[in-house]
């Protein structure tokens, strides 16, 4: 009697419970963070501002920030709809300037960031 499924056997079970399983994995990670949990997004870029008394001159950041459902659920739609790493760009800076330089709204009203010079961009559930 085997103890332990051969070889081929247990390899063909491994895949076919990772192509069944992990897709359902990651749509509900997706699904949570656009709802309700957010997600952390890891930017390396020059960010430059525009704000009346803004002293803060442009320069390439290293951010790691949470950011917003909305801004999750709205960089979710774009890349499901086959938009580049360029399309992102707007969103991403929308949402990092929220989460990272304004504190979700309580200081630096009335800033906003743009980043050029994208080295790169990590999203993490």
């Amino acid at each position: 009697m085997l103890t332990t499924p051969q070889k081929r056997l247990q390899a063909a079970l491994v895949e076919e419970t990772e192509s069944e399983w992990q897709p359902q994995v990651r749509a509900q990670a997706r699904e949570q963070a656009a709802t309700s949990g957010g997600m952390m997004v890891h930017v390396v870029a020059y960010f430059g501002f525009a704000a009346s008394g803004s002293s803060d001159d442009g320069r390439e950041r290293h951010i790691t920030t949470a950011i917003s459902p909305t801004y999750v659920q709205q960089i979710l739609q774009l890349q499901e709809s086959g938009a580049t790493e360029e399309e992102l760009h707007p969103v991403v800076a929308q949402a990092v300037t929220e989460s990272y330089f304004t504190e979700w709204g309580t200081r630096s009203q009335g800033l906003r960031a743009d980043f050029t010079h994208v080295q790169s961009i990590d999203f993490e559930f």
